[in-house]
């Protein structure tokens, strides 16, 4: 069984669902939630993204 995790990505100003993305927890060693900058459609803009459950 993998240890990849589905997660959502969740825009920081306009709180849209946008991405999902792969988080392998077992290699990741980092405390918190995952944070990106991907471009979000709704405020046409790239925005920090946080991962949600």
């Amino acid at each position: 069984m993998s240890q990849d995790r589905l997660t959502k990505l969740e825009c920081t100003v306009c709180k849209q669902i946008n991405y999902y993305t792969q988080k392998n927890k077992k290699k990741l060693h980092q405390a918190g939630k995952l944070e990106l900058t991907k471009h979000c459609p709704h405020c046409r803009k790239h925005t920090p993204h946080k991962e949600i459950k």
